[in-house]
């Protein structure tokens, strides 16, 4: 005899839905665990954007200290170069202001120049011609010669005789002084230096010492003539510088003679006008 197998029993209802229940918690579950994993991820890139953003943002505010820097330092510059423009401004016009100080002060002195010339060059002309007179009027008296400085006048035998080895003036010869100091008197500008000689005869030493004497004699009369001290000077230079060679008694007397430089006193100051221009 066959038996039937007994049917399976079905589960009832309430275990299905047990199950199903079961099932939707662990489907549920597993949807939150993936939303879950999905918002860790979505939390982990927004973490990491959020660093590069930090890190963006420290980097601009890196970039905008360096700029502010950078345009303080420029600023500085500007200031700096303003302050330079300023100062060579203020240079400039300077200069300008000098340059122009001196090239007033050159044509002053370029003017000063000028008419200090003239008026050196008119002095100089006037002097010649006063010179000119007084050799007229002093190659009347003994002969005269013109010199760069002024005229020399030669007092030899021809005009006042030293005896041999003798030094005062004869009174025959005093008035000859007398007309020299009479033309001598008006000078004004001058100096006048007496130079005494002697002849070859005797020692170097006692003829400079007796030349001497004759120069002091002669400006000694010319002093009690009416002639300025002051103005004189005298020199004695012995037996050099002989008016006439030779060893003859004329000879001897020629040079035994005294010599009166009138030297103009200013041409040395205009010779120097004229050096300087």
């Amino acid at each position: 005899m066959i038996l039937k197998n007994d049917p399976q029993p079905r589960p009832s209802l309430d275990a299905e839905q047990s199950k199903k229940s079961s099932l939707g918690l662990v489907l549920g579950l597993a949807a939150l665990l993936g939303l879950a994993a999905v918002a860790a991820w979505r939390l982990q890139r927004l973490e990491t954007e959020m660093e590069q953003f930090s890190r963006q943002v420290e980097q601009a505010e890196e970039k905008s200290n360096e700029a502010l820097l950078r345009a303080s330092q420029a600023e500085a510059s500007a200031q700096q170069a303003a302050q330079q423009r300023d100062q060579a401004a203020r240079a400039k016009t300077q200069f300008q202001q000098a340059a122009q100080a001196a090239t007033q002060q050159a044509e002053t002195a370029q003017a000063q120049a000028v008419k200090a010339q003239q008026e050196a060059q008119q002095y100089r002309q006037q002097r010649e011609a006063e010179l000119a007179r007084l050799q007229q009027a002093l190659n009347q008296i003994a002969e005269t010669r013109r010199t760069a400085m002024g005229l020399i006048m030669t007092l030899d035998n021809n005009s006042i005789r030293f005896d041999f080895d003798k030094a005062d003036v004869k009174p025959q010869y005093r008035e000859v002084l007398s007309r020299i100091a009479g033309v001598l008197t008006a000078l004004k500008g001058f100096r006048i230096d007496v130079d005494g000689y002697a002849d070859d005869v005797g020692s170097e030493e006692y003829n400079l010492r007796l030349s001497e004497r004759r120069a002091a004699a002669v400006r000694d009369y010319l002093v009690q003539a009416g002639l300025d001290p002051s103005i004189l000077s005298t020199n004695g230079y012995g037996k050099a510088d002989p008016r006439v060679s030779g060893k003859s008694v004329d000879a001897r007397a020629a040079n035994r003679r005294v010599e009166i430089a009138i030297v103009d006193s200013t041409v040395g100051s205009a010779a120097a006008v004229d050096s300087d221009h």
